[in-house]
């Protein structure tokens, strides 16, 4: 999975807050193109071949692990190289197992794709599901947000989501997070 484009350009040099100006390679999302579907505040991992993958991101000068599988080339400026590494059963990858179990117990056998874990441990747990689960990305369609900048402010200050996630029928993507506009969930 490569990394996604916001939808805004950040103000990088004041607040680090988004402004009205999109990003190159994002307007399709304001011309009505994709779909929105609800951006999950977890740990992001991939189902393969029925296998579990959790996300790693190689930091630049440093060598991936034993069994890395990049996703993309590392990036030029920050050096930063995503990838995928095989979650094992050591105690750092119990949520990982727990979720994958889970999801097995309540869906069946997942299929391929990628996934949110989500669940009491994961990023302060702001769902407050009782439970670690994989959330299939794209999963959850948001049918009543607009696409202008003043549209998807007013509804993600509203929302208590992480943010959202526009799906091309191309394979393309593109995000924005409530915290992007400032706002705290």
């Amino acid at each position: 999975m490569k990394k996604i484009i916001s939808v805004f350009a950040r103000n990088y040099e004041q607040d680090r807050l988004v402004r009205d100006e999109v990003v190159p390679g994002a307007e399709w999302v304001l011309q009505g193109e994709g779909t929105p579907t609800r951006k999950w505040d977890g740990t992001a991992c991939i189902v393969k071949y029925g296998k579990l993958y959790k996300r790693y991101d190689s930091k630049k000068g440093r060598t991936p692990p034993e069994g890395f599988e990049p996703c993309q080339e590392p990036d030029s400026i920050t050096g930063h190289w995503p990838g995928w590494v095989p979650v094992t059963d050591a105690s750092e990858d119990k949520w990982f197992n727990e979720g994958f179990a889970n999801y097995q117990t309540i869906y069946g056998i997942p299929e391929d794709g990628t996934y949110e874990l989500c669940g009491p441990k994961i990023n302060g747990n702001p769902d407050k599901l009782t439970q670690h689960i994989l959330v299939k990305h794209g999963s959850e369609i948001i049918a009543d947000v607009g696409r202008t900048f003043a549209e998807i402010k007013s509804y993600l200050q509203d929302a208590d989501i992480e943010g959202i996630v526009w799906h091309h029928p191309d394979g393309r993507m593109a995000k924005i997070k409530k915290r992007d506009f400032g706002f705290k969930r």
